[in-house]
């Protein structure tokens, strides 16, 4: 587990709300965004889907699409706009690819044929 990105320094009286991320339980306070409740916990948001390693967001108010994560829904969301609910199911891997399917061949109808 890395050192927490955000340190809370204000507000801390604020009710604790019970969450799931990444299968564990974690808390967070009534109020906070998905973004703060996981980088007030660990020191990266997500991990890329292109490869290229740790994301922790970058503009924090939903415009750079860095911060998307998944509800246990499966609905995707971005984490620096949403906010953390009693219960609520936070995935920050990303989901795992459909396997392939084979191409269905499109049969064409000579050009003879039309409208016989």
């Amino acid at each position: 587990m890395t050192l927490p990105q955000f340190v809370r320094l204000a507000e801390t009286g604020r009710a604790e709300l019970v969450y799931e991320l990444d299968g564990e339980p974690a808390t967070a306070l009534a109020g906070d965004t998905v973004m703060t409740a996981i980088l007030t916990r660990r020191g990266h948001l997500r991990l890329s889907e292109f490869g290229d390693g740790a994301r922790a967001g970058f503009c924090l108010m939903g415009a750079c699409q860095d911060c998307w994560v998944t509800l246990g829904d499966g609905r995707r969301v971005r984490a620096c706009s949403t906010l953390v609910s009693a219960g609520l199911v936070v995935r920050t891997a990303p989901a795992p690819l459909a396997p392939a399917v084979e191409p269905v061949k499109e049969t064409k109808t000579p050009p003879h044929a039309v409208g016989k």
